[in-house]
């Protein structure tokens, strides 16, 4: 007898809410749709009932051709001012009831007379019927990042995502190609339609866009992996953090070299792209000089202009106290001079 669960069963829905799981990627072309649809044909070939919610090909005949064998659920008329617009179906998807729906464009606007204002909300309704839903999105569509890319790349992006949908998905996948691998594709005209390709390039898909945003994909997703990592450690536990980021301390003393020793450690932080703490550990058993404490206070002054966060510790054990600030702060690098008083030997 086969004692083997079978797909339908390790699928099957019970009163839950869906699993969701989101593609995303540094901008248009990177093969998001192309990476949700191979994944949809994988799990049908493994037993699963999986449908496509909405599908965007823009036009790109390889995401035409890739959706090709998998069920599509006919698209919603709506009739806005005499104009017959279309949206997913949100309820015939749900009256469907797949195990699995595939739903592009996460960040996309329906036309009024919609149900939901967003599709992402037409996303959640899904998920709350109880069926997983892939979805797509590109990272300038994060709400906290909007200001950031409109620097980045000029660009206002109007459509948006509230970031906790990254926090509450069970997955999220980075689809990355290099900023030149993109340039070919949009070239060859497998992103946009030829007469777009020269503004394209010219405007968003400028190659310092197309690096800068890709960095802050790759970044937003390790942020999510550290902070979930952390959420699965369990207090009092002896197991190490798991850090994604580098992290630079510099401890600092009221010597005048700590200032050298702080610059040192900012560049470093900056060769990084890390965050910087700065430490001091007081002795407290004794108060500093009216000198000592204008030296502190010029550490502390520079460290907040290289944007970093300094931190006061009293303890006599200076080690300790040093080592207790890093796991704290969950630092990886240290930086720290030569003492000259014999209260910093160890």
């Amino acid at each position: 007898m086969n004692s083997q669960p079978s797909p339908d069963s390790l699928y099957a829905r019970s009163a839950r809410r869906g699993k969701h799981k989101i593609f995303i990627g540094m901008s248009p072309g990177v093969g998001k749709t192309y990476k949700m649809l191979e994944e949809g044909h994988r799990l049908k070939q493994e037993g699963v009932d999986v449908v496509i919610g909405l599908l965007e090909t823009h036009n790109r005949q390889e995401t035409a051709e890739k959706s090709l064998g998998l069920e599509l659920v006919p698209r919603k008329l709506i009739t806005v001012s005499g104009v017959t617009l279309t949206e997913m179906d949100t309820e015939a998807v749900i009256a469907r009831q797949p195990q699995l729906a595939l739903v592009d464009e996460l960040a996309h606007t329906n036309v009024p007379g919609s149900q939901h204002e967003k599709r992402y909300q037409d996303v959640e309704q899904i998920l709350a019927a109880g069926i997983d839903v892939y979805s797509t999105v590109n990272i300038q569509h994060l709400e906290s990042l909007n200001d950031l890319v409109a620097r980045i790349t000029g660009v206002v992006v109007r459509e948006r995502i509230p970031d906790r949908l990254l926090e509450q998905a069970d997955e999220v996948v980075v689809v990355d190609v290099t900023p030149e691998t993109l340039e070919e594709r949009l070239k060859d005209g497998k992103i946009y339609a030829p007469e777009k390709i020269d503004q394209s390039l010219q405007n968003f898909f400028q190659r310092r866009n197309l690096i800068a945003l890709r960095e802050l994909a790759l970044r937003e997703i390790a942020d999510n992996v550290e902070e979930d990592a952390l959420e699965e450690t369990q207090p009092n536990t002896t197991a190490p953090y798991c850090n994604i980021h580098e992290r630079v301390l510099v401890c600092v003393s009221t010597y005048p070299n700590a200032l050298q020793l702080l610059r040192r450690g900012a560049r470093i932080a900056g060769y990084m792209r890390a965050p910087l703490y700065c430490v001091f550990v007081g002795d407290p058993d004794r108060f500093l000089t009216r000198e000592e404490t204008l030296q502190l206070e010029t550490c502390e002054r520079l460290c907040k202009e290289f944007d970093g966060q300094f931190i006061r510790v009293a303890g006599l054990d200076i080690a300790k106290a040093i080592s207790d600030v890093a796991k704290q702060y969950r630092i990886t690098q240290i930086v720290i001079g030569e003492s000259q008083r014999s209260r910093w030997k160890t």
